[in-house]
């Protein structure tokens, strides 16, 4: 997935309101970016941070920047943008390049399943189960290089961890697929200490046979790419 227009660079003021980030740009200029992004952020909103906003030229927008990139240290970056996964793995899932759903050539965005729900990803192929494919956005990291998920507590995730399960009940195959939106981590486990719930509903869904898988990413300030699978835990054992 390519950025439409070239990100320019700027130091992060503060982060408020979720959505809303003042920054300055390299020209001095302070403006108001727009955050796509309702989560915790721990250690991505720190006053100072070198930060790639994508402008735009959309009348329709209020905002005519936003923010994509966050700059780390030793030359990592990290993805801030939460939609940017279900982009980047659907174009992976097109080009066939997720390799435990490599053999599906139908991917349909966006399908009513569960209550009142919307799995992202529906794969379809003629001999095969449907397959289910539920897509999150991982970009915390507390310790060494280990990426965590959630980052703030979630019921609506643990609520498509059980209509996950709902579906392989069913008989269809049911996947949930976390994307590391930063290339600072090359392990991933779950954050049991802040959402002990959503831990709790990770193993039920094991249990049920929902199948768990962890990719990271190719992060520059082009794009960004699905990159290599990365190791999940089999169950919360593993989880701090």
């Amino acid at each position: 997935m390519r950025f439409q227009t070239p990100l320019v660079p700027g130091r992060l003021i503060r982060r408020y309101k979720r959505f809303l980030a003042d920054v300055e740009l390299d020209s001095g200029e302070v403006i108001t970016a727009h955050c796509a992004n309702p989560g915790a952020m721990l250690g991505l909103k720190d006053e100072g941070l070198r930060v790639w906003l994508e402008p735009n030229d959309d009348p329709k927008r209020k905002l005519k920047y936003g923010w994509r990139l966050a700059e780390l240290p030793g030359g990592h970056w990290a993805g801030i943008d939460t939609a940017v996964p279900n982009r980047v793995v659907r174009e992976a899932l097109l080009a066939r390049a997720v390799p435990a759903l490599a053999a599906y050539g139908t991917v349909r965005p966006e399908v009513k399943y569960g209550q009142k729900s919307r799995v992202d990803f529906l794969l379809s192929e003629p001999g095969l189960p449907d397959a289910y494919v539920e897509v999150k956005n991982v970009h915390l990291r507390r310790d060494g290089d280990w990426a965590e998920f959630p980052d703030s507590v979630t019921t609506r995730g643990a609520r498509h961890l059980q209509e996950l399960s709902d579906m392989v009940a069913q008989g269809h195959r049911a996947v949930m697929l976390y994307v590391v939106q930063r290339t600072d981590c090359t392990r991933f486990r779950l954050a049991g200490d802040i959402d002990p719930a959503y831990a709790a509903a990770f193993d039920r869904a094991i249990a049920a046979g929902v199948e768990m898988m962890c990719h990271g990413c190719t992060i520059s300030q082009d794009g960004v790419i699905l990159a290599e699978n990365l190791p999940i835990p089999a169950a919360t054992a593993e989880v701090i």
